[in-house]
């Protein structure tokens, strides 16, 4: 890949999200120069995927090399860092908290240096799988200019899009990727203790439930909501309902609350998909109620 025009690029911090962002930026030409991390370890294997990315054994080393400077330390951390570290007026300094604005960065803006976020929404498991799972992500941003546009920038680099937030935002934003996606987990696991209840191991249950949510997922990206709904909600089918209901008190009763609240909730949907009217979403609230 030729290397773009662009500032030279420093991390501070080379775990799961730093090192993913820091392979791909620099496979798309950006100048990864400059890494430091608590972990040498850490620092040095990061290094060791970019040509000409050296090691540097403190934060403010990394700052006084690189024109744009990304701390992805854990999130407790970022603020201390960036107080830490004295910043040249002028200079680029991102973090990437989901969590947090550009606020937590308030001590480098006043030593003159342009803040901003950059936050990709992705799962990152490992760092194999963070390289592998950074292409298309969408990425929250939060920055003025000229820095947003120089993040916009990467973003579509990274084969992704972007979406500008404010720092009101973030909280919420970042609350809405874990119904996504943490307890999109929390509910798996869930499914897979109630098959125990016949026997069936967590392993073989989740084997077999994966066709079904990767079905549900391509739904959700094909067909769209509200129309990606199924099951009994959606066909406004309350002999089925009940019959949950009634299994889940017998059978597994704490998450006979957590099933009519998820129903609850469903009923809107299939409302907007037009498979039941106004009545029968009454009569399921009845019924769940």
């Amino acid at each position: 890949m030729k290397e773009k025009n662009t500032p030279t690029i420093g991390f501070i911090g080379a775990g799961t999200t730093g090192t993913a962002l820091a392979v791909r930026l620099a496979q798309q030409g950006y100048h990864v120069i400059a890494v430091s991390s608590r972990s040498l370890t850490s620092a040095e294997k990061l290094a060791g995927r970019i040509s000409n990315c050296k090691v540097y054994n403190g934060a403010q080393e990394v700052a006084g090399i690189a024109q744009l400077v990304f701390i992805t330390t854990p999130d407790d951390t970022i603020s201390k860092v960036a107080a830490e570290i004295k910043w040249c007026n002028g200079q680029n300094v991102v973090h990437c908290s989901g969590a947090h604005s550009i606020d937590i960065l308030e001590p480098a803006r006043q030593l003159g240096a342009n803040t901003g976020c950059f936050h990709p929404l992705q799962t990152f498991a490992s760092v194999d799988q963070a390289i592998e799972n950074i292409p298309g992500s969408t990425f929250a941003i939060e920055a003025q200019e000229p820095l947003s546009s120089t993040l916009k920038e990467m973003a579509t680099a990274l084969e992704g899009d972007w979406v500008i937030l404010k720092a009101g935002d973030k909280v919420l934003y970042h609350a809405a990727a874990v119904f996504a996606c943490n307890y999109l987990v929390t509910l798996v696991k869930l499914a897979t203790d109630l098959w125990q209840t016949f026997e069936v191991p967590p392993a073989q249950a989740t084997k077999a439930l994966m066709p079904l949510l990767r079905g549900t997922l391509s739904n959700i990206e094909n067909v769209g909501l509200p129309n990606c709904l199924t099951g009994p909600i959606a066909r406004g089918d309350l002999g089925t309902i009940n019959r949950h209901l009634e299994s889940l008190e017998k059978q597994a009763t704490p998450l006979l609350s957590i099933y009519k609240e998820l129903a609850v909730q469903t009923i809107p949907i299939a409302v907007a998909k037009g498979r039941i009217d106004s009545q029968r979403a009454e009569e399921l609230q009845a019924l769940l109620r």
